[in-house]
């Protein structure tokens, strides 16, 4: 398999289309076709319509101008520009999948994050003597959690924890790379962040 191949595959298993969101938007201007087109036979068959006649619209369109102050025109034109940058920016940004790239050896393997999480969490466990119940990882896009809570009267080394996570996380040679945030929870100080 060829480096732009698999490429090409890392990036469609990390990657989520936007398939969702282009098909509420042509579900919406099917909508408004389909509206129209009901408006326009409505008024050629001499019948009421739905909700405005075709020519009172384009009377009331032509007339726009007239009768709305030009801080509402602007301010109507403000929200439709913001919501076609946000339509634009949905339809051209990558969608990202809860997984990893993780380099091995000179390949690359996808990983889900839940899979991360719970290999780190057993090394921490193992490595620290901390039962592995006592210890929650969480990995999202950017950032990997680690949470020990160890039982009352065992000692924990925050340095040689955070030594244990680095070096894992390290070993693991994730893309895009994570910044990792220990946690020391304790029965008299649970919640307190252990300082970086």
């Amino acid at each position: 398999m060829t480096d732009s191949v698999l490429r090409t595959v890392v990036r469609r298993e990390t990657h989520s289309p936007r398939t969702g969101a282009m098909l509420l938007v042509v579900v919406l201007l099917i909508l408004a076709a389909v509206y129209a087109a009901v408006e326009i036979v409505l008024a050629l068959t001499g019948r009421q319509p739905l909700l405005v006649a075709p020519a009172a619209a384009v009377e009331a369109l032509a007339a726009l101008p007239m009768t709305v102050a030009p801080a509402g025109l602007i301010a109507a034109g403000a929200v439709i520009a913001l919501v076609g940058l946000v339509v634009f920016a949905v339809g051209v940004s990558p969608g990202r999948l809860s997984r990893h790239e993780m380099a091995w050896g000179d390949r690359a393997v996808v990983v889900d994050n839940g899979v991360v999480a719970s290999a780190l969490a057993q090394h921490v466990s193992t490595a620290s003597g901390i039962a592995r119940e006592n210890v929650v990882v969480g990995v999202a896009h950017r950032a990997v959690d680690v949470t020990v809570r160890p039982p009352v009267g065992v000692p924990v080394e925050a340095e040689r924890l955070r030594q244990i996570v680095e070096d894992e996380v390290a070993s693991y040679r994730l893309s895009p790379s994570v910044r990792t945030r220990i946690r020391v929870d304790r029965p008299r100080d649970a919640g307190r962040e252990d300082p970086r």
